[in-house]
């Protein structure tokens, strides 16, 4: 009797696993709401799509992203804003949208830094591991990435040389770019991506910095006569997590979110952006109307020359944030170096 009492006990355990065990490993279903600013059109919003189906995979469907592209859920400058006050569960931030505010990030803006978007991404995400938790505080880190370089394009007058700028009203792609066209006597006009064709358009900004293929996407190249072919700097973009919403995932869903908040899932998003805007340049190149301009090496000497006193400066707004900026640039160069990507 007693050896039927201990094998009933044992079935009833064994059914009880078998019953329970799915049930305490299927989580809740969730969907996240992704914001941004881009259109639908722009190669980001299908490279979210994928990422956001591998999640979904990865979590037998129970996380769901949902875009909100154009700037449904909040203006472009707001970005970072959006997922820290949970307007947004995922949003996509620039910080150079907001000068100052996140100063050891401009490092990877600085003029003439990053050779390649692609392998810069790689350096620039590896890099700003370390730094992200301090910086951006307010919301839980996903990836960073570079968008591909951008350039100077104007509207009734060349910019070929640093002293083209002087007089020049000008819409800087961030905040390293303003204050580049402060430091050579130019005045900033600030506008996010989707508002830049207006203002060039109605003649508020005779000129902007901005990469090739989006110059034609955001139709601003409707408005722009000449560009400067010489790749100036690189945006630095990342997608941040609002940090409630993050701790309320189950541990599972944790886990595989953090799976897909990886350097390499930050090439698999950006790689398709950066091969958008390189192949802009030839479609500029064959519009009507329209002149590119290959700098001589001095000019572009001249440029290098002039952008020297933003590093100073932005070592002093990193220092001031409580950043070892020295440390941060030496070993931002490094990963640089090691990933084949300095200018």
């Amino acid at each position: 009797m007693a050896r039927l009492r201990s094998a009933l006990y044992a079935a009833v355990c064994l059914t009880t696993s078998i019953v329970v065990a799915p049930a305490l490993a299927q989580d809740a279903p969730v969907t996240l709401r992704l914001a941004h600013w881009l259109p639908p059109a722009h190669p980001l919003y299908p490279a979210f799509e994928a990422w956001g189906a591998s999640l979904k995979a990865a979590t037998n469907g129970s996380i769901t992203i949902t875009q909100f592209p154009s700037e449904q859920l909040g203006k472009a400058f707001d970005g970072y804003d959006l997922a820290r006050d949970g307007i947004a569960d995922i949003s996509l931030a620039n910080p150079g949208y907001q000068p100052g505010r996140f100063p050891l990030s401009a490092a990877s803006e600085l003029p003439f830094t990053i050779s390649d978007g692609k392998r810069g991404t790689t350096a620039v995400d590896e890099w700003y591991r370390k730094y992200a938790a301090k910086e951006m505080k307010d919301v839980h880190f996903c990836v960073a990435f570079m968008r591909a370089n951008a350039y100077f394009q104007s509207r009734s007058k060349p910019i070929v040389t640093p002293a083209d700028v002087k007089g020049a009203r000008i819409r800087p792609s961030d905040g390293t770019i303003a204050n580049l066209v402060t430091l050579l006597g130019g005045t900033n006009v600030q506008a996010s991506a989707p508002a830049s064709r207006d203002i060039l358009e109605r003649g508020v900004a005779d000129a902007t910095v901005f990469p090739w293929g989006s110059t034609i996407l955001f139709g601003i190249d409707k408005v722009l006569k000449y560009h400067l072919d010489m790749p100036t700097e690189m945006g630095f973009f990342t997608l941040v997590i609002n940090q409630a919403k993050y701790d309320g995932l189950s541990a599972n869903q944790r886990k595989a979110l953090d799976a897909h908040c990886t350097t390499d899932w930050a090439n698999k998003i950006n790689d398709p952006w950066v091969d958008f805007e390189e192949a802009g340049l030839a479609k500029i190149a064959a519009e009507p109307g329209h002149e590119v301009i290959k700098p001589k090496p001095e000019q572009v000497q001249a440029w290098k020359d002039a952008a020297k006193p933003l590093t100073e400066q932005w070592a002093k707004e990193t220092a001031k944030a409580g950043f070892d900026s020295t440390t941060a640039l030496n070993e931002l160069n490094a990963a640089l170096a090691a990933h084949n990507a300095k200018f």
